[in-house]
């Protein structure tokens, strides 16, 4: 899948959601909790959100969804505890940071509970903490792709807006995206914190020192929507090569107006969807899928918008 990309049907996003018709194979009581790393500000979760909304109502289980309201890793890993200790069927979550997160991971497996590993991580460390299985994207083969692509589009520098350079997995975008172009990464990664004021300052700042840079690399709506304010404040929105990870409201735009050239869909969606289907199922009638799953990347460009303008923000 490249660039005619599917969209599954909607749903209504809520926290928990009600037992819905019973089903011959049904356990009263099903409970699954997905627990992300994402702040509240981070709008791009609200998709997850939807899919586990979805699943939950077409498997007729129960769902919620638990963050660190700033995004704290520490709070999180608080977070999955007391998950865990609520005797949830199965939890899924993301492994943004694996020395703090493993512990309560790996205890929640101990006590008999499944987990599954979502969006962040590798299927390596998935399996080394005991879950299930990792659906999400390879990030640092995305980011490989992108700068292959990017490469072929005659790029030779860039700068790659990182808005959480603690994480691994964004590190391994912007190195990616180097290997790809086949330059060295250096300071061509920016720390640019999630501030959006911040970010706008900083890639203005960058820009005006660093005048030869050709193409711009964002790492989601985050970095991206004040990426999109700071080139149409310096006069270079649709002048410079600008790619970027993720979809969004903001991003759908600046592909449609040639502002961006690309997006990477890593198809939040199915990140969310899938691990309680999968749960689910499992749990259900003991059949369980023997590897991990890609769920990216996919590169969305102006000529294949339709449904993505369409489900932008809600499921895609």
């Amino acid at each position: 899948m490249k660039r005619n990309l599917l969209s599954l049907i909607v749903g209504t996003a809520v926290s928990v959601l009600p037992m819905v018709g019973a089903t011959a194979a049904s356990a009263e009581g099903e409970k699954y909790v997905l627990v992300s790393h994402a702040p509240d500000s981070d709008s791009w979760w609200n998709t997850i959100k939807n899919a586990i909304a979805l699943a939950g109502e077409q498997m007729d289980v129960e769902v919620e969804y638990r963050n660190p309201p700033t995004g704290d890793i520490a709070d999180m890993a608080r977070i999955i505890e007391q998950a865990a200790a609520s005797g949830p069927n199965g939890i899924v979550t993301t492994l943004a940071d694996f020395d703090v997160l493993k512990g309560p991971i790996m205890d929640a497996v101990a006590s008999g509970v499944d987990v599954i590993i979502m969006n962040t991580g590798t299927g390596d460390q998935a399996r080394e903490v005991g879950a299930l299985m990792y659906v999400g994207q390879p990030e640092y083969d995305a980011g490989y792709a992108a700068g292959q692509r990017a490469k072929d589009d005659g790029v030779t520098s860039f700068l790659c807006v990182n808005h959480s350079i603690q994480q691994p997995t964004l590190v391994d975008r912007c190195q990616g995206f180097a290997d790809g172009l086949g330059v060295e990464l250096g300071n061509s990664m920016l720390d640019s914190g999630a501030d959006p004021a911040e970010i706008k300052n900083k890639v203005l700042a960058y820009l005006s020192a660093n005048p030869d840079t050709d193409a711009i690399l964002t790492l989601g709506p985050v970095s991206a929507d004040p990426t999109i304010l700071a080139l149409e404040e310096n006069g270079m929105a649709g002048d410079i090569y600008f790619g970027t990870f993720d979809l969004g409201a903001e991003i759908v735009k600046a592909i449609q107006s040639d502002v961006i050239q690309w997006g990477i869909d890593q198809q939040p969606f199915l990140q969310g969807y899938l691990p309680i289907v999968v749960l689910t199922n499992y749990h259900r009638y003991g059949v369980l899928p023997g590897n991990n799953v890609n769920s990216g990347p996919g590169f969305v460009t102006k000529d294949a918008l339709e449904m993505v303008e369409k489900f932008a923000g809600e499921y895609r």
